[in-house]
């Protein structure tokens, strides 16, 4: 691929995202700087443990594809063929681009170049795919909706014959996607460092029933229910609040963010700017059963990674149900016996939905890049 669609975009660091300057984030190949993990002195950093930004999976998976043991340089062998595009990090930085021609164009000379190579038309790209650090709307402009940015990728019609792994697909239009986590902060190399830290979240005394961690969303219909969970949560005392917003920077420190859902049975997961949230993911990582409002924030999108017996794993409270009225009676109400299968079935989830470390070589698990491999190669054999 021509570095203009990947690594070349990661040189311009300081100008990927209108809102921040990323290149503390794309330093080591996407997972961040190093940081402290939960429990250890502020001083102390371990390999596993980053800062990684919530919109940069596509980087990590780049870096973990390039040292796949299924990785193939043969074409003749290789029965997926992955598009190594950084179109989020590129997205993030033409939101207030006005010129629609502008912002589309390497959207637009990605899908031109694509189609051009002779191993696409094999299978007409049936058997390409491509990795998105964002999420879907990101790349589904619409001529009849507001426009906050989004470019025409997912629109074009070379991307709408391969497959498309991103945060957050549209559950509506979006039959060729197919979600895929959110980088949460953990990134082991072995699986001993993978199993020490499932240890020892299955020990965390969690003195909390409940937690939320986020902030309003004022003008938000899909994140209406955020404000009836900051109060209902400020008004308990069995629940632990992090308010996230303007001045609130304890919601951007890892050790904030885990240590509150470590201490917490349940983790609230209410929608916010899209359906789906990074939140969903740090909580498997601390081990905190998610409690879900929308069926779009995980039931729609991660069938890869989650059970289909959304019981096994999570809690749902229809938003627009009585029930999400009085959330502490809800969940208090739910047998000790089960609130232990759920938590154990979390712990369990761990690995599927971590990204490993691009240099792991000793992992014996599948980390999220293994499952979505497997999960993608399973789909096109049976589609072809």
């Amino acid at each position: 691929m021509p570095t203009e669609f990947n690594v070349g975009l990661v040189e311009d660091c300081r100008h990927l995202n209108i809102y921040t300057d990323m290149c503390p984030h794309v330093a080591n190949n996407g997972l961040g700087q190093p940081i402290s993990p939960l429990g250890s002195p502020a001083e102390t950093t371990w390999p596993s443990w980053f800062a990684t930004h919530q919109f940069i999976a596509e980087m990590i998976f780049h870096a973990r594809v390039e040292n796949h043991p299924c990785r193939t340089r043969d074409p003749r062998r290789a029965s997926l063929f992955y598009v190594p595009f950084y179109g989020g990090l590129h997205a993030s930085s033409k939101f207030r681009e006005l010129n629609l021609t502008a912002r589309d164009a390497l959207a637009v000379r990605l899908a031109d170049f694509v189609q051009s190579q002779p191993w696409w038309k094999k299978n007409d790209g049936r058997d390409h795919f491509i990795a998105l650090g964002r999420t879907a709307w990101d790349f589904m402009r619409s001529d009849d909706a507001p426009d906050f940015g989004a470019n025409c990728l997912l629109n074009l019609p070379t991307l709408t014959n391969m497959s498309v792994m991103t945060v957050e697909r549209n559950p509506w239009k979006g039959a060729n996607q197919h979600g895929i986590p959110y980088a949460s902060y953990f990134h082991p190399s072995t699986w001993q460092e993978m199993s020490t830290w499932q240890n020892n979240i299955k020990r965390a005394s969690r003195p909390n029933l409940f937690s939320f961690i986020g902030g309003p969303r004022n003008g938000l219909e899909k994140a209406a229910i955020r404000d009836r969970l900051i109060s209902q949560c400020a008004g308990s005392n069995r629940c632990e609040l992090l308010q996230c917003g303007p001045g609130h920077y304890k919601c951007h420190e890892p050790g904030q963010v885990l240590g509150v859902m470590s201490r917490s049975v349940f983790c609230l997961q209410a929608p916010g700017d899209s359906f789906t949230r990074r939140s969903t993911f740090d909580s498997v990582l601390a081990g905190c059963i998610p409690v879900f409002f929308s069926p779009h924030t995980a039931y729609t999108q991660y069938k890869w990674f989650f059970p289909e017996d959304k019981r096994e794993y999570s809690v749902f409270i229809d938003e627009k149900s009585e029930e999400s009225t009085r959330i502490e009676d809800v969940l208090a109400r739910i047998p000790r016996e089960r609130v232990e299968r759920m938590r154990e079935k979390v712990v369990e989830l761990i690995p599927r939905v971590t990204y490993a470390h691009p240099n792991a070589t000793d992992l014996w698990f599948d980390d999220a890049v293994d499952v979505a491999l497997a999960s993608l190669a399973k789909h096109v054999r049976e589609n072809l």
